[in-house]
């Protein structure tokens, strides 16, 4: 009977812990405003500093381990802290609270569009102007943190140039390769601080292996169903997951990759894509919702928790994979040096998309640019949250109109 007890109590306490994560994440995604830099802010001021769900160094190095990976960091994050707190469940239920909002305003808003007439719309143009400032924020940033040095800004120029110049769907696989090989030649005997620190999460490697396994698996695997089965639902999810495997650097960078996904094939126009763009800058949460969107301007709301699941189903599996073998990992100054090219290179891929699509199909006029330069000093010297930025830039596109 006791040993009864004890385990209804235990139980009690998990779903309890479960409900406290979700609730507080939940909250979160409702307020976390910024970008994936911020989002890195709201959860040290709400999980380190309030809750002390864990320790600094282990913040860090958590933060340290979504950095390396592919995939939206803030949510790798808030995963390994969900992680941490209530084991594999409580990662879920910490993606969960944390996503689901933003998920859910941006299929409503993309059914809502569905039906209208978007090309020529004011305030469709002035969400494109949106993201011109956005990105060149963006752009301005990762630039300063990622390219300090000579060598680094050559490999983001090299980047640059084939992003441009070599527009195919292998394009952006061979540029993080061929810089990860780069980074590891010049940079394999790079100093590094050492930190002997511990990072403990309740994972086995068995499961890490196969998370992994799963994560290679279905990244080769996608693409042979797709050629094999032309199933339209089969081809969406091996595009959005490859999107979400293939993403050094945070949410910008999914831009180009989706964009050369679905705007060329026809699925949707390139209008309708950077308005979907625009008004992600607007919710709270993470940009890699904007998949949401897209989903559900393909197959509506089915299509956006589709969408949702296959971009951040790699985010998932690489975060749970590695986490058991982190501490070995990120003390290897040879991964850390292929690392620092990869991140150099997704400078260069960022400038490219900034270029083309979202410069090119925006700036037509001077008075485009002008408004764009507006915008993006009322984000970056004003400080004015992206959901002022967002309403300006619309309400802006429809007076455009008149003059």
């Amino acid at each position: 009977m006791d040993n009864q007890t004890k385990s209804e109590g235990k139980d009690k306490y998990s779903l309890r812990t479960l409900f406290e994560i979700l609730t507080v994440s939940a909250r979160l995604g409702l307020t976390s405003f910024g970008g994936p830099i911020a989002h890195l802010g709201y959860f040290h001021e709400e999980y380190i500093r309030r809750r002390k769900w864990m320790d600094e160094k282990s913040y860090a190095d958590l933060v340290a381990l979504a950095q390396f990976l592919p995939g939206p960091a803030s949510s790798q994050v808030g995963i390994g802290i969900g992680v941490a707190r209530g084991g594999v469940l409580g990662g879920i239920v910490s993606f969960l609270g944390f996503t689901l909002p933003s998920v859910i305003a941006l299929i409503i808003f993309a059914l809502i569009l569905q039906g209208f007439n978007i090309g020529e719309t004011g305030w469709i143009h002035g969400l494109k102007l949106v993201a011109v400032a956005i990105v060149a924020h963006a752009v301005l940033g990762m630039a300063q943190n990622l390219t300090p040095d000579l060598k680094r800004k050559i490999i983001a120029l090299l980047a640059l140039v084939i992003t441009l110049l070599w527009q195919t769907i292998y394009s952006q696989i061979g540029i993080i390769l061929l810089s990860a090989f780069i980074g590891y030649l010049i940079y394999k005997q790079h100093n590094i601080q050492e930190d002997n620190s511990d990072v403990h999460f309740p994972i086995s490697k068995k499961l890490g292996i196969i998370c992994l396994t799963l994560f290679f698996g279905l990244l080769f695997l996608l693409p042979f169903l797709r050629e094999v089965t032309s199933i339209q639902w089969v081809a969406m999810f091996d595009s959005f997951y490859r999107s979400g495997s293939l993403v050094f650097g945070g949410g910008h960078v999914v831009l180009p990759l989706l964009e050369r996904e679905f705007v060329p094939t026809g699925w949707l126009s390139e209008e309708t894509f950077l308005a979907g763009y625009g008004a992600t800058q607007a919710v709270p949460g993470p940009l890699f919702t904007f998949a949401a969107y897209l989903g559900a301007i393909i197959n509506g709301w089915k299509g956006g928790l589709i969408a949702t699941i296959a971009i951040f189903l790699p985010a998932f599996l690489l975060i749970l994979g590695t986490l058991p073998f982190w501490d070995s990992l990120r003390r290897n100054p040879k991964i850390k040096g292929a690392l620092m090219g990869v991140n150099a290179a997704v400078v260069g891929i960022l400038i490219a998309a900034f270029y083309q699509p979202i410069w090119t199909s925006s700036i037509i006029e001077p008075i485009d640019f002008a408004f764009a330069a507006i915008l993006f000093c009322m984000l970056v010297y004003f400080k004015l949250p992206p959901w002022i930025i967002v309403i300006t830039g619309a309400a802006g596109g429809i007076l455009l109109t008149f003059l």
